[in-house]
This record gives C-alpha cells, sequence and structure tokens, in this order.
C-alpha cells in the first residue's frame, strides 16, 4: 500500500452530470487519469464544477482505471457573471482556443464567432462543429484550473449580419483604434454590453459600418495594436470592470 500523501488543495474536476448534495457523480477516463496522477485514493476529498452554475465538495468513494466515482457532501449555487457577451473572429485555431480558456477565466457570458471577410483566407481556422466541441472542452479545462462556475453559452459561427441581428440589448462596442477610448465609456446599471473584436489585418470598411449601423460604437484599447486574441481579453476584462462599476439593475 502507497503511502499516503496530504492534499495541499482540494483537487477540482469538471462533471458533465448535475451536481447535487448526497448524490454520486461518475466521472471519465480523463479525470480518473488526472486522479492517479495527483495520487488522489479514496476518500481523499474532491471539488467538482459543472458549468452552469454549480460547485460541490465529496469524497473520492471509487478510483478505476476508466472511471472516478465522487460521492457529493455539498453544493453550492453561484450567480452567473456580469453579462458581458463576446464576438469573436473565425480565425486560427490555435489561438481561438487559446481565447477560449481567457473567456472562462475573465468570465463573459457568451461566446459567437464571427466570419468576417478576411476570416476567410485563413488556413487553419477553427470553425464547424467539430470545432465548437473542441472550444468547449478546453473552456470546461479552464474552467476546473480557474475555480470557475459558468461556462459561456456558446454559439456556432454565423456570418457579420446574423452575428449582428443576434447581439443583446444593451451598450455595444467594436474594437476600433479610431474610436474613444473603451476606459471612459459607461454602462447602465444591470445591462449587457457587447464587444467584438475583428480578424487578423482589420475589419473591412463596410463590415465597420454594419457594426455601427447596429449601434456599435468604436472603441479603442489602451497601448499598441494588438492581436485579435489580445485585444478580445483586454476588451472584456475591461467590460467586465465597466459592468461591475455600473452595479446590478435598479
Amino acid at each position: 500500500m502507497r503511502p499516503r500523501v496530504e492534499q495541499a488543495t482540494v483537487a477540482t474536476f469538471v462533471a458533465d452530470a448535475p451536481l447535487e448534495a448526497g448524490g454520486a457523480v461518475t466521472l471519465g477516463e480523463e479525470a480518473a487519469h488526472h486522479m492517479r496522477v495527483r495520487r488522489l485514493d479514496v476518500n481523499d476529498r474532491v471539488a467538482l464544477r459543472d458549468g452552469a452554475g454549480r460547485s460541490g465538495e465529496g469524497r473520492l468513494a471509487r478510483l478505476a482505471k476508466n472511471h472516478a466515482v465522487v460521492e457529493l457532501t455539498a453544493v453550492r449555487d453561484h450567480p452567473p457573471p456580469p453579462p458581458v457577451h463576446l464576438l469573436v473572429p473565425v480565425a486560427d485555431k490555435d489561438r481561438m482556443l487559446w481565447l477560449a480558456e481567457k473567456a472562462v477565466e475573465i468570465g463573459v457570458a457568451s461566446w459567437r464567432p464571427v466570419l468576417f471577410r478576411r476570416s476567410r483566407s485563413v488556413g487553419a481556422r477553427g470553425e464547424g462543429p467539430a470545432f465548437q466541441q473542441k472550444v468547449r472542452a478546453r473552456m470546461l479545462s479552464a474552467l476546473a484550473q480557474s475555480e470557475a462556475a459558468w461556462v459561456p453559452d456558446l454559439h456556432p459561427e454565423a456570418p457579420l449580419d446574423r452575428a449582428l441581428a443576434a447581439a443583446p440589448a444593451g451598450p455595444r462596442w467594436i474594437c476600433d483604434p479610431d474610436g474613444g477610448a473603451l476606459l471612459d465609456a459607461a454602462a447602465p446599471a444591470g445591462a449587457p454590453v457587447t464587444i467584438a473584436v475583428g480578424p487578423e489585418g482589420g475589419i473591412e470598411p463596410d463590415e465597420l459600418a454594419a457594426f455601427h449601423a447596429a449601434g456599435f460604437r468604436s472603441a479603442a484599447l489602451p497601448g499598441n495594436i494588438l492581436r485579435f486574441e489580445t485585444a478580445a481579453v483586454v476588451a472584456a476584462a475591461l467590460a467586465r470592470a465597466l459592468v461591475e462599476r455600473a452595479g446590478p439593475p435598479p
């Protein structure tokens, strides 16, 4: 029998099943592998997240080669993240997946990829149902690492006109170096905010005009010209700060 190793922190995993206090959750082979790597044993404490606003703690009841069973002793509900919605360009797969992780860490409410004209020239671009599953998997991984409670609502890629029509009511900003500073913007209390980031190489003039016609205001980010994934992280973080500063609905 191997010696017991004290846990410095409670290991956190993602569950696909609903979390209910007193219930048992079966995790798959990947989670079981990580448990063995962390040298967890039966009766060790384990934390779970479901990506839909619930976290739970319990004990490891069974650890097999291809699955693990966790018996939950406590479940907690978490409020949804501030209503910050992100429009991202269909672009390079790896860079989109990196951004998907950061969207969870920052805590955005939704993720909608947009097919810009320049998206068509990207070779290994991220689009289609299979890629959307990869985005969700990357987000779930980030959920466990960041101990967040919510995964953003995922929408399939859409042409610009459909993406604009689907944007929620409320303040809307398109990242554009010719606009006013996003740092100086304001949002009404409780209003959802939509942030859009264009593709590598910039937005075509007619596409920018379409954003403006849909009520988006140009907003400049601090610093130098940023790659789309960096711009999205900066813009989403600033937008979340604006929403939190505005406070809840009156």
